[in-house]
């Protein structure tokens, strides 16, 4: 937060310093930018890539950044009236329309104005990601013979042997064949919806659940139907019913700290899940983005739902995005039987494949010593982070952590002795059931003039919600006093709104 700052201070400064220079005036050299404002030769760079982004500044390699000669062109008006028919002709009676709602996504990619506290983010703060390990591998990679020639439209070997083992577990379950490379998480589950749904077909989806596969679901065309959750997980009586009523064979699960419950799916529940699904006929995509997000304080974490499937059931997800960083986008679908060659195919035409240096640089990563050493330093901050953040919704906000009435109160946990929201050994959120009448709106804008960034609950839910909730994540803050800070703006933005707090 503090670089995004300094650029945008200094390009704001240079924004107001133009009109002292002439068109094609020479600007001061960027050494001389780096003394006078002390800041950092990047800091530098970036604000005068902004500049000449607006076509403020021109760059000429060599000779150094010029004050641009003013257009004088005013910009031709754009008639677009009749996308509005385009994009809104009526599909024909027997498809679900398509819609591209990104709402949720990008509620959680968005980066708040500076002094705003992220408690809204999907990824790692930069103090937790492992830069310096993730630049030696990357350096490391591109030296390798081949990195820079076209790999395999799989996935590098060695690579998908490592995902192999990781998902199939210590009985080998999966062989590296079954693996196919993907450019991250969603990439694989926009593959796998793609792959196993056809335009206009129910999909199953737990509820609430991830708003990236919600979008993913209606921009390909197919309707979700969701499945009420419990602190256990997926309610397979109710999905059940829901293959039966909705005639779907597939549903969607992130049976380990599902976002954004934070639930463990119970191990009796496993089993059901998957002869629930067999006795449809049914594939269940495993999500397991969180995998590498347990907390030092978990329990020994299930195996896969894939790690225990003997009938090709299960295709299964996972990234190494979530516990590393948001630009290393290298993840992996696992499947077994003629699905594959599907999965393949979609693959192929949608990308081609994964870059290679970046998935030598994640193979460098995963078996350097420092990848366990970043694992078991996230585990720890990340308990710690939890902990703070639970301690600060005691103290600040009580009237949020008691167990409400009604059906969001399925997922109470314990904050402690005094009750309270499901709190996950595992992931980076919690979930909180707000009070009835509450509006969500209303609270997430009056948070961020407070100067907080909260995920508001309603794009988690496919259907109509049960309740007003907020999803709080505590990985992307800075640490414990940010955390604290964030709680007590989000209680001043309760007040403003008539929320009560306790």
């Amino acid at each position: 937060m503090q670089e995004r700052s300094s650029v945008a201070e200094l390009a704001a400064f240079l924004r107001g310093e133009l009109n002292r220079y002439s068109a094609g005036e020479k600007l001061p050299s960027s050494r001389a930018l780096v003394e006078r404002h002390r800041v950092s030769p990047v800091t530098v760079s970036r604000a005068l890539a902004e500049l000449a982004a607006e076509g403020l500044v021109v760059t000429r390699p060599g000779a150094g950044v010029f004050r641009a000669e003013p257009s004088h062109e005013a910009p031709r008006p754009v008639d677009t009236s009749w996308q509005e028919i385009a994009l809104s002709a009526e599909p024909a009676a027997d498809q679900v329309p398509r819609s591209v709602d990104a709402t949720g996504v990008l509620a959680t990619l968005a980066t708040p104005a500076p002094g705003v506290i992220e408690l809204h983010g999907g990824y790692l703060h930069p103090d937790l990601q492992p830069t310096r390990a993730l630049s030696a591998a990357l350096a490391r990679a591109g030296r390798r013979p081949g990195a820079w020639g076209r790999p395999p439209v799989e996935g590098v070997p060695e690579l998908r042997a490592w995902f192999a083992r990781e998902i199939g577990g210590p009985g080998g379950a999966l062989a590296p064949s079954d693996v196919l490379v993907t450019a991250g998480g969603q990439n694989a589950l926009t593959a796998a919806l793609r792959a196993l749904a056809a335009p206009g077909a129910p999909v199953l989806v737990e509820s609430p659940t991830y708003p990236g596969m919600l979008a993913v679901a209606r921009a390909s065309g197919v309707r979700p139907v969701p499945v009420p959750m419990d602190v256990d997980g997926v309610r397979t009586d109710l999905l059940a019913d829901a293959f039966r009523a909705s005639g779907a064979r597939l549903f969607v699960s992130q049976p380990l700290f599902q976002n954004p419950t934070g639930a463990v799916l119970a191990r009796e529940r496993r089993r059901e899940v998957l002869r629930v699904a067999r006795a449809a006929g049914a594939f269940v995509i495993e999500d397991d983005f969180a995998r590498l997000l347990g907390h030092d304080d978990a329990p020994a974490l299930p195996p896969t739902l894939m790690a225990d499937d003997r009938h090709g059931t299960v295709v299964h997800i996972r990234s190494l995005t979530k516990a590393t960083s948001p630009n290393l986008r290298v993840g992996a679908l696992a499947a077994r039987g003629p699905v594959l060659d599907r999965l393949r195919a979609i693959q192929v035409v949608d990308n081609f494949f994964v870059p290679g240096p970046l998935q030598e640089a994640a193979l460098e990563l995963v078996g350097s010593p420092a990848w366990h050493r970043h694992l078991r330093l996230i585990a720890g901050e990340l308990s710690t982070r939890r902990n703070a953040l639970t301690t600060a919704l005691r103290t600040q906000l009580p009237g949020l952590v008691e167990p409400g009435p009604g059906p969001g109160a399925v997922y109470g946990g314990s904050l402690g002795s005094g009750g309270g929201p499901y709190v996950p050994p595992g992931g980076f959120h919690l979930w909180l059931r707000l009070p009835d009448g509450t509006d969500e709106a209303a609270l997430t804008g009056a948070a961020l003039r407070a100067g907080v960034a909260v995920a508001a609950g309603r794009p988690y839910f496919a259907a109509e919600p049960p309740a007003a909730h907020l999803r709080l994540g505590f990985a992307a803050v800075a640490g414990v006093a940010e955390l604290t800070e964030g709680i007590r703006r989000l209680r001043t933005a309760c007040e403003e709104v008539g929320v009560t707090v306790g």
